[in-house]
């Protein structure tokens, strides 16, 4: 086998707190983690010598700054193979500087696709810990589901299944540099403590618990109008995720799933990206060999 194609889901944060800064810089965090099927393709081959990554989506930093290469490189390094190459191309549906994680998706099906083409047969464990050398939140993109993340995000725990609903994500045209938001962050001192230890898995406790603290820094209007336009038109509950700038609506299935569409319709109208998504109970998972 020379060739393998990972599909690799977004995530959203159903609640979120930045809970700290260590000695080196890194924020500590708070949060539940849900993958979702809005997802990003991956192709993984076996090269020759060397990694390439190439991409659907011209604005993607491609070389060493891509996750997806530095996933490939540290995955190399610790299964000590060299020599060995990785052509890796992505077909990119998850909007950039969104909160959604999607080059942290991208970086997780690039250690699943790797560890089947070189039969090297690392535990789940382990390639979380490749991940977790990669990016914070790489770790949970190969576990996926519904996670309870602490730490710099290796921290995962599991928590009760998000229950089944339909979930609109829409993003406005201008993103947040996660950078950025957590320097606003630190400037601005701030901190919510929420009890996360009441969900359950239900939306209402979802909403109960629900909270992100980067909405107090994000500068951004459309968030705010997203938000406003999910709740209006049914959302149990409605907030940003991650550092921002998309937004997610969470609709319960007491209400028909036309009520997502139309909200999700409605959005595409006012020039927003928008797209109806449901829960996964998986995060990198191989679909074609």
């Amino acid at each position: 086998m020379n060739k393998l194609t990972v599909t690799a889901p977004a995530k959203i944060n159903l609640t979120l707190d930045v809970t700290g800064r260590r000695a080196d810089g890194f924020h500590t965090l708070a949060t539940v983690m849900q993958s979702v099927s809005l997802c990003d393709t991956v192709t993984v081959s076996k090269g020759g010598g060397g990694i390439a990554v190439s991409c659907s989506d011209s604005s993607v930093p491609l070389g060493e700054k891509n996750i997806a290469y530095k996933a490939a490189a540290e995955f190399f390094r610790y299964a000590g193979i060299s020599g060995a190459g990785a052509d890796i191309y992505i077909e990119k549906h998850i909007p950039a500087e969104a909160g959604l994680g999607g080059g942290s998706a991208d970086g997780a099906a690039v250690i699943a696709g790797l560890n089947e083409l070189f039969g090297t047969g690392f535990s789940l464990e382990q390639l979380c810990g490749i991940g977790a050398c990669v990016g914070a939140d790489v770790p949970f993109c190969i576990w996926g589901g519904t996670r309870l993340c602490r730490g710099i995000g290796e921290e995962i725990s599991f928590v009760t299944p998000l229950e089944r609903c339909f979930i609109v994500i829409a993003k406005g045209k201008s993103g947040i540099s996660t950078k950025e938001a957590y320097q606003k962050l630190d400037a601005l001192g701030q901190r919510q403590a929420a009890d996360i230890e009441l969900y359950d898995g239900s939306l209402s406790s979802v909403k109960k618990i629900g909270g992100n603290i980067f909405e107090a820094v994000a500068e951004n209007e459309d968030v705010l109008k997203i938000k406003r336009f999910c709740t209006d038109r049914g959302a149990e509950y409605s907030a940003m995720s991650g550092s921002g700038s998309a937004v997610f609506g969470l609709f319960g299935l007491s209400r028909d799933k036309g009520a997502a569409l139309s909200c999700a319709e409605k959005l595409r109208g006012e020039g927003f990206f928008a797209e109806v998504c449901i829960p996964l109970s998986y995060g990198a998972k191989i679909i074609s060999r």
